[in-house]
């Protein structure tokens, strides 16, 4: 090939590599934009977002989207919640702590309850104040939630005013958007259940055998065993379950888990039972320790399960 020859090849190759990178270049300008529908959606374009409250994101179409704090700005002269705060990603157990004016409580509590993203109640409770809560000022709160993890990632905490007329006039809430961690581990929660009871042994209730597993779902923690057993002690089964002849002896009024300790397979557990409510009969006792026990022996690193005081779940 003529030294002419290959100028002119060489020029047409690079000709050729300037157009594919321009066409490569064209067509990766002329890409649609992701579509965006939300507050989420925006920023996890990568797109602006502007440091107000609640937060804005902008695309670069003119579009703004305003992150979802619920109604909290609007009841902030009512009723103000520290922890959890719009959107914060939730673990049980859950402490609600906060402010609300007097008249949001009767008898110095209100009831709070948390939802999944479908609107399904996952629990219940109660918000109390140590305060005199006969006042139009400020009065702090606080209530603990324990719950197994939803399906889905959002929900909602609603604060109600307490309202015992009834009335809709009446009717007053905070919603809180929340979120769950993506990240859950699978357990097993030990009940007593009738139908098996009454198969094993139709003269003699109350067999330990007849206590049997349910699935649950809890969320990925440093304290695996105390949040499963806090869980058994919310005594909550499905519909379902019910049929299937699950007859939980939890929950009991005032008890609850106060401390865990796990020494050389010595799991001890600690619990708090102002009432007197893990005493009673030998067969309900006997079911009762058997929930507790092979609840917490699920666990492989335990062999062997006391209870502080000495004198709980003894008849």
């Amino acid at each position: 090939m003529t030294r002419n020859k290959k100028i002119v090849v060489g020029i047409g190759i690079a000709v050729a590599v300037i157009v594919i990178s321009w066409g490569a270049i064209e067509i990766a300008t002329k890409r649609p934009a992701p579509s965006v529908n939300t507050f989420e959606e925006c920023v996890s374009a990568g797109y602006p977002v502007m440091e107000s409250y609640p937060r804005q994101c902008k695309t670069p179409d003119g579009k703004t989207f305003t992150e979802d704090i619920g109604n909290e700005l609007e009841k902030s002269n009512l009723i103000m919640v520290s922890n959890p705060r719009p959107n914060q990603i939730i673990q049980s157990p859950l402490v609600i702590q906060g402010e609300a004016r007097g008249f949001w409580f009767f008898e110095a509590d209100f009831p709070v309850k948390l939802l999944d993203g479908k609107g399904e109640i996952i629990t219940r409770g109660i918000a109390r104040t140590q305060s005199d809560w006969m006042t139009e000022d400020f009065v702090s709160f606080r209530v603990e939630l324990i719950f197994s993890a939803p399906l889905t990632e959002k929900g909602t905490l609603i604060l109600e005013k307490d309202n015992p007329s009834g009335l809709p006039e009446h009717a007053d809430e905070l919603r809180i958007p929340i979120k769950f961690p993506k990240e859950t581990r699978e357990i097993k929660l030990y009940y007593y259940n009738q139908k098996r009871d009454r198969e094993i042994a139709e003269y003699i209730p109350c067999d330990p055998e007849a206590v049997l597993p349910v699935s649950r779902e809890i969320f990925l923690s440093q304290t695996p065993i105390q949040d499963t057993i806090n869980l058994l002690l919310q005594g909550q089964v499905t519909q379902e379950e019910k049929e299937a002849g699950f007859s939980p002896m939890f929950p009991l009024e005032g008890v609850k888990l106060v401390g865990a300790n796990l020494k050389d397979g010595v799991l001890t557990l600690e619990f708090e039972d102002p009432f007197s409510q893990t005493g009673g009969g030998s067969c309900r006792v006997r079911l009762l320790w058997a929930e507790v026990e092979k609840t917490a022996k699920q666990f492989p690193e335990i062999q062997q399960v006391r209870f502080l005081p000495e004198e709980i779940f003894q008849p």
